[in-house]
């Protein structure tokens, strides 16, 4: 399966792959992607937890130990628990963030689903993002999972990368093709 998808690849590619098959088996995917997802969040809103993820200067016994409390705090347990603390044992856990992401298009793809990668201005309210999965639902025939990124550089609207395809509606690239217009003219 990870050979098949290219964002499923390297090391990253074999411990999500090997985390999958293991979730798949307990009949436990969704359960692990929630834990997961939870761990992502804490990690990018946690510069002391990113620095200790990232840093060759922690030792295992000493990632381990802080990653037991973290993981503690969060609630993660079984499978997901064991997984990063099997990444901090094999000094692996600086790339977990590429397993998070491999992992989720492994059930993305066992699912079913597609992932659109969507850069917003600002936070969309569940309204939005509902009528905007519908949407790409409509237009890809498939389930939408929604890769959702804040970027307030792009003044407004929305960018939407579907695989190859990307759409950009955001009001800056309008401001750039504007502004490139009146120097041709002028």
């Amino acid at each position: 399966m990870a050979a098949e998808d290219p964002s499923v690849s390297g090391v990253s590619g074999r411990y999500a792959t090997a985390l999958f098959e293991l979730a798949r088996e307990e009949k436990s995917v969704d359960a692990v992607k929630a834990d997961l997802d939870k761990f992502e969040a804490m990690l990018n809103g946690s510069a002391d937890l990113k620095r200790l993820v990232r840093s060759p200067v922690f030792s295992a016994d000493s990632q381990a130990k802080a990653l037991n409390a973290v993981l503690d705090k969060a609630g993660i347990t079984g499978t997901s628990a064991k997984f990063l603390k099997v990444l901090t044992a094999n000094r692996r856990l600086f790339a977990v963030a590429d397993v998070i992401r491999a992992y989720r298009a492994l059930v993305a793809k066992f699912k079913g689903e597609v992932t659109a990668d969507v850069t917003v201005a600002e936070q969309l309210n569940d309204k939005n993002l509902d009528a905007l999965k519908t949407a790409l639902k409509s237009v890809t025939g498939k389930d939408v999972a929604l890769n959702v990124k804040i970027d307030p550089s792009i003044i407004g609207g929305l960018v939407v990368k579907l695989g190859s395809r990307m759409v950009d509606s955001s009001v800056r690239t309008k401001l750039n093709s504007i502004k490139h217009a009146m120097k041709e003219a002028g």
